[in-house]
């Protein structure tokens, strides 16, 4: 029954309109499913919302919401990930409040970045569940929890008249973390533009995910997209991942026609993590689309996933290098499901000088890179990020965005928003990429670039050659980043090791000797200095990205020294 394809539906302005919408042209079908695992051992116990239950829910919160706060209030979402998250979140928008998607209290890591946003949103009203009731009202006097409010408070709403729907408050990658103001117009586009893009738009698919609901991709893939379009998403805990890679495979093979998304070390840690055992009876077949959204897509990391699970019958164009950012709501450019991986390999020198050359891909000076597709509905340019004049294609400079879905500012930075969103509708993303054969490429972030001797060298290119370089250093847990120097600006390398091996069995000496040479052969650059720190020290942002800027924080307060770094 949940296998056949949802009706289309008409146009609406909001979310909470599409749930009403199928809770009556579809009320029995499966609407969002949440897979708990409540023990290290545990298969999966599903819970599920069809869609008459998950408008009964929406109403019944959002009856609830309305009582506590007055329309365009904001509303702090801090539930674990689940059904009550989605409930709530749908809730806050149906009510005419603000969504502010966030996380319990003790997420390790996040707690600096929830009092930041708590302090920045200055929410009316905290919504959570009654597990963490307790920790939650100490943060907030007015506190709804999700699953204490009865079915019978739900009552019929108007359509909210409020433009923003929610605050995306942007990882803080770069700089401390801001909120993107997301209207109903933006995410219900952005929806659409990623439905077209994947091929969901034209043939029905299950959403399966782990990624956080308050991140960008998360809401989107997870909440919006199947909401507009009527499909069945399948939620897990990003925990529950971590804990066991395998049980998100499952759960593509378990459901027809799954799409789903996860960054760079997530198909890394499945091809090195998967047991052969657990690949017995596990049938990838089925998978029509697996967005990759890190900055930049590797190609190997593709290969070894698809080298990895070729065998369970994963089909090499499911593939699908995308690229997006919170201010654009999240997706901007995909490459189509059904299509090769378009590969680049680029001369190291001529990208450092804004050219995209080509080089051979054994070249040891190459970059390899992949295509990002095309544009999803938007229209992107590649300008000159002083001038602002457009470049022409090859050439390396500032990713531009137009389209519905770009977000309306920052949330009370009036000055940082004109700067970021213009005043002619162009988004400035602060991201590097060129165009090569039609394809979006994206190289970096402008504000991370190093410049040593006149020459740009991209972090991640760095950091690239130092994780190849010896096994010890964990992939995609390490950070290059400048810093100033009597003679110039001097390079440093933060890098975690791996948890299979302690400190101590490791040869320091010799794996910092290796390191810089590497680094000094491929890059021409001298290493000022090389750390060596305990896995969970270097810092991550809330999509799970290595935060370069707080990494440098910490180093120059010399906070990596305190921990025993090496």
């Amino acid at each position: 029954m949940d296998n056949r394809r949802p009706p289309l539906a008409p146009a609406f302005r909001s979310m909470p309109e599409y749930v009403h919408h199928w809770a009556q042209a579809t009320p029995d079908r499966r609407a969002f499913t949440f897979v708990d695992h409540p023990a290290p051992d545990s298969r999966g116990v599903h819970r599920t919302l069809t869609w008459r239950r998950l408008d009964v829910r929406v109403r019944a919160v959002a009856a609830r919401l309305a009582e506590e706060a007055e329309p365009g209030a904001r509303v702090a979402l801090l539930c674990p990930q689940g059904l009550e998250y989605v409930t709530g979140f749908l809730a806050t928008l149906a009510a005419g409040l603000i969504a502010v998607p966030l996380y319990p209290p003790g997420l390790p890591g996040q707690g600096d970045r929830l009092t930041a946003v708590l302090a920045d949103a200055r929410p009316s009203v905290v919504v959570t569940t009654s597990r963490h009731l307790g920790e939650v009202q100490e943060l907030c006097d007015r506190v709804v929890a999700v699953d204490q409010v009865p079915d019978a408070a739900a009552r019929d709403l108007e359509p909210a008249d409020g433009e923003v729907a929610y605050l995306q408050y942007t990882s803080g990658s770069t700089r401390t973390p801001a909120g993107v103001e997301i209207s109903h117009a933006n995410v219900v586009a952005n929806a659409r533009q990623a439905l077209g893009a994947y091929g969901a738009d034209a043939h029905p698919v299950t959403c399966v995910g782990w990624l956080p609901l308050y991140h960008d991709m998360g809401l989107v893939l997870s909440i919006a997209a199947p909401v507009v379009r009527g499909l069945l998403s399948v939620l897990m805990d990003p925990v529950a991942f971590l804990h066991e890679p395998a049980r998100w495979l499952r759960l593509l093979a378990a459901h027809p026609r799954a799409l789903s998304a996860a960054p760079n070390f997530a198909y890394d840690y499945c091809a090195s993590a998967v047991t052969d055992a657990q690949k017995t009876d596990l049938r990838l077949d089925g998978v029509v689309a697996l967005i990759n959204g890190s900055e930049p897509v590797r190609p190997g990391t593709a290969d070894r996933f698809q080298a990895a699970f070729a065998g369970q019958g994963l089909v090499a164009e499911t593939h699908c290098p995308s690229y997006g950012l919170a201010e654009a709501t999240v997706f901007v450019s995909a490459a189509r499901p059904g299509q090769p991986l378009r590969r680049f390999a680029l001369d190291r020198d001529a990208l450092a000088e804004g050219k995209s050359l080509p080089a051979r891909p054994d070249d040891p000076r190459a970059v390899l890179l992949a295509g990002c597709g095309t544009p999803a509905g938007q229209q992107v340019h590649i300008v000159d990020p002083v001038s602002g004049a457009l470049l022409s294609e090859g050439e390396v400079g500032e990713i531009q965005v137009r389209g519905p879905n770009v977000g309306r500012g920052y949330w009370n930075q009036e000055e940082q928003s004109r700067l970021v969103f213009g005043t002619d509708g162009r988004l400035r993303t602060g991201d590097l990429g060129t165009v090569l054969e039609g394809q979006l490429i994206v190289t970096g972030r402008l504000k991370d670039l190093i410049v040593v001797d006149g020459r740009n060298h991209y972090p991640q290119d760095l950091e690239a050659t130092v994780q190849d370089t010896h096994p010890a250093v964990r992939r995609d847990r390490l950070a290059a980043f400048g810093v100033a120097g009597g003679s110039g600006e001097r390079v440093v390398v933060v890098a975690e090791h791996t948890r299979t091996t302690s400190l101590a069995e490791i040869d320091v000496p010799a794996l910092v000797r290796a390191v810089r040479a590497a680094v000094s052969g491929r890059h021409g650059v001298r290493l000022a200095d090389v750390l060596l720190v305990p896995p969970g020290t270097v810092p991550r942002t809330s999509s799970g990205k290595v935060s370069r800027a707080l990494t440098r924080e910490r180093y120059l307060a010399g906070a990596y020294a305190a921990d025993g770094a090496a």
